[in-house]
């Protein structure tokens, strides 16, 4: 039996997946914004009770921090316990096992996958700490300002560039949430200019900022990273239009990020292990 949290409904109105007005669950368009299927087969309801960004915040934050996990049980006995900005860092087998980006995965071992899973991945606890405090902060509001599938394809277009900035650039093995949260910054900034909230604009500059310069003055962190996401955000958040509603294809393409994402994380493990045991 199916659990009823599951179930589509099948009668009656339900809010437009692309601007929230009411509409029947199985109106073929709505006829305020005009997206197709606007009751997504009856599930509308249910992708709701997940919140604004249809449950993608808490899915980077837990899937971030159990990948951070199991990256230090993996190889505990290479746990680093240095000082602050090293403390609790998984080992470089670990990094790369899971699928650490950079020169030496991508153009050592052709893992080019990397540029996906890399920004699930992180190399201590502050690290860890701090991206998930901003992914909290920024995930939603992009949500709010774009739509759940919109959001979902910057994140990933800015993992996807900031990674392969990085590694273009010469950086050894990357990792870190950094590149996609620069993208959401880089969405925000543009949906500011271009006319939806100068607020939230002028807000997400003050945050740039400010991370730019951290970057700057902290030791280790991968400047590369930051402002390939941070491009690719805003030239994607163009490319979508905010001031426009959502459409289907927007949800689908969403789902094929979430997915190759995580097959993404998959092939790194099962590719590297070979590797790791032949050295």
């Amino acid at each position: 039996m199916v659990p009823i949290m599951f179930k589509s409904q099948k009668t009656g109105s339900v809010l437009c997946a692309g601007c929230g007005s009411l509409v029947g669950v199985n109106d073929e368009r709505c006829m305020n914004c005009g997206r197709w299927n606007p009751g997504l087969w009856g599930y509308a309801p249910m992708l709701r009770k997940l919140g604004m960004d249809l449950g993608f915040t808490q899915m980077v934050v837990w899937g971030c921090v159990g990948l951070y996990v199991a990256m230090l049980l993996i190889d505990p006995k290479q746990i680093g316990m240095g000082g602050f900005l090293s403390l609790l860092s998984p080992s470089f087998r670990a990094e790369f096992l899971f699928g650490a980006s950079g020169v030496l995965p991508v153009f050592g071992y052709g893992r080019w996958w990397t540029f996906l899973s890399a920004a699930w991945l992180h190399g201590h606890l502050m690290h860890v700490g701090f991206n998930m405090m901003w992914i909290r902060q920024l995930s939603p509001a992009t949500a709010e300002a774009y739509g759940p599938s919109r959001m979902v394809i910057i994140y990933t277009v800015s993992s996807i560039a900031g990674f392969l900035l990085s590694t273009l650039a010469g950086t050894q093995l990357t990792v870190g949430a950094s590149a996609p949260i620069f993208g959401l910054l880089g969405a925000l900034i543009h949906y500011g200019r271009r006319g939806g909230s100068s607020l939230l604009g002028r807000q997400a500059v003050g945050y740039a900022v400010i991370l730019f310069i951290f970057g700057l003055v902290f030791p280790g962190v991968d400047n590369y990273a930051h402002a390939g996401g941070f491009v690719g955000g805003y030239l994607t958040a163009r490319f979508l239009n905010p001031l426009l509603p959502e459409r289907g294809d927007h949800l689908l393409l969403a789902l094929v990020c979430i997915a190759l994402t995580a097959l993404s994380i998959l092939v790194s493990v099962v590719l590297g292990v070979p590797v790791l045991e032949a050295q």
